[in-house]
């Protein structure tokens, strides 16, 4: 990993700032979006960038701010890879968050977010704190291949029930489905329940499907060939050089997906998930001594 002193913490407007505390990722995703050359890094991808000035810039920006928002971050590089054990550079922003009386929403597959459950409640019960969590595959020993170095779906799960306790409201992205991989009516049927169980209150999924660009398509393809032999020439084969990469099993597997939202009351389309990722609460104002006697 390398250090540097970024000019800059916060992205976004209107509303809502994201932030990327680290860049790169340790948690070597077979599929990874985050992989791909439009995203211009400039050092390979598990020489993690830690953004080591990253609690001060944020401090500074959120002083500036007279509107209260959502602070996001884990778009681009989950804030609880490996190195945050030791750097806690999250936890510090999450801080400033806290005491400037901002809310906050993270994506993650790390169990790593319970070290900081603390502050997520108490971030929570000021305004509002979201935890999003990434579910793909429910079996153990094919979770280890697709990702192999961050724990399992279960124990994602054992992380959502903990949310649900402290009541910390919580979102899960089913996404990327594998074709011929983790595209089984089983998986998802597992994971679903899963969410039920849990009590979460939206599921992001963008179709049954995975996209592939520039980057990411060549060490996802070196992956096939390296856990499921042949499967690299039956894509290439369906899907030439496509950005998107529908399961054969979309349609079934879609229908499944929404029905069982529907059924249990979970927002399952991607605009109002993102609505209520995105919407700061309004508190009630306290009625002033004056206004009590009126």
């Amino acid at each position: 990993m390398h250090f540097v002193d970024s000019k800059g913490i916060l992205t976004g407007s209107k509303g809502h700032y994201g932030m990327n505390i680290y860049r790169g990722c340790s948690h070597g995703c077979i599929y990874c979006d985050s992989r791909s050359k439009c995203y211009q890094f400039t050092h390979p991808f598990e020489d993690i960038e830690v953004k080591q000035n990253a609690p001060e810039l944020l401090e500074t920006a959120l002083m500036s701010k007279r509107k209260k928002c959502m602070i996001g971050t884990g778009s681009m590089s989950d804030p609880y890879m490996h190195c945050e054990e030791k750097f806690r550079l999250t936890r510090r922003c999450l801080e400033i968050i806290l005491k400037h009386g901002f809310g906050a929403t993270l994506i993650t597959k790390s169990d790593r977010v319970l070290q900081d459950i603390d502050l997520l409640d108490a971030i929570n019960r000021k305004t509002k704190c979201v935890v999003q969590m990434t579910l793909t595959t429910f079996d153990d020993d094919l979770c280890r291949i697709v990702e192999p170095n961050v724990c399992n779906t279960k124990r994602r799960i054992e992380v959502l029930e903990e949310m649900k306790k402290r009541g910390i409201p919580t979102v899960v992205w089913l996404t990327p489905v594998l074709p011929y991989i983790n595209d089984t009516e089983e998986n998802i049927s597992r994971i679903l329940d899963a969410c039920i169980r849990a009590g979460v209150r939206g599921i992001i999924c963008f179709g049954m499907g995975l996209t592939l660009r520039e980057g990411d398509r060549e060490y996802y393809y070196a992956a096939l060939d390296r856990y499921f032999p042949g499967l690299k020439q039956r894509y290439i084969r369906e899907y030439g050089n496509s950005y998107m990469l529908p399961s054969p099993n979309e349609k079934e597997l879609m229908t499944l997906f929404r029905n069982t939202c529907r059924e249990h009351g979970i927002m399952y389309k991607p605009d109002e998930c993102f609505s209520y990722l995105d919407e700061f609460p309004v508190k009630e104002k306290q009625l002033s001594m004056f206004d009590m006697q009126i």
